[in-house]
C-alpha cells in the first residue's frame, strides 16, 4: 500500500510540471534576525549542473536540535533526503537519493531564505563539478 501512494504521489508531482509557469520573481533576503518559519511544502524549480530543468515538492520539518531541519525532496521519479542546519538566514544541508532513479547519489547545498519564506540557492551531486539552482515558493495553507 505504501508503494502505490508513493507511485501515485510521484505521478502527481509529474503532471503537475507539465505546463508550469515561469517562476515568480523571489523577494528580498530575509534579515538574518528575523528568518521566517521554512517549516512546510514548497514548490521546486530547479536547473541541474547541465542546464536541464526539473520541478518537484520539496518538504521541510523540525529536526531534534534547534535550528536543525529534515528536508525530503520529491523529484524526477525520486526521493531524496537530507538534514540541514539554520544560520541566520542560510540553510546548510547534505542530502541523499533514497529511491528512483539515482540512488547512490548524494551531496550538499545552501538555500537562502527570503522575507516571504522562500529559498533559493544551490544543491551539488557529490563528483560533479558544477552545481544545480534551485528556488522553493511555499505551498499556499
Amino acid at each position: 500500500m505504501k508503494r502505490i501512494s508513493i507511485l501515485f504521489l510521484l505521478l502527481a508531482i509529474t503532471l503537475t510540471g507539465c505546463g508550469r509557469k515561469p517562476p515568480a520573481p523571489l523577494s528580498a533576503d530575509a534579515p538574518v534576525d528575523n528568518v521566517p518559519s521554512i517549516i512546510g511544502a514548497f514548490a521546486l524549480n530547479a536547473n541541474d549542473p547541465t542546464g536541464e530543468q526539473y520541478g518537484g515538492t520539496l518538504f521541510i520539518t523540525e529536526g531534534s536540535q534547534a535550528n536543525e531541519y529534515n528536508l525530503q525532496w520529491l523529484v524526477s521519479g525520486g526521493i531524496q533526503e537530507g538534514t540541514g542546519t539554520l544560520e541566520g538566514n542560510q540553510l546548510t544541508f547534505t542530502w541523499h537519493s533514497t529511491s528512483g532513479t539515482d540512488q547512490d547519489v548524494s551531496g550538499e547545498g545552501v538555500y537562502t531564505v527570503t522575507v516571504n519564506g522562500e529559498l533559493y540557492g544551490t544543491r551539488s551531486i557529490n563528483g560533479v563539478e558544477t552545481p544545480g539552482t534551485e528556488s522553493a515558493y511555499p505551498n499556499p495553507k
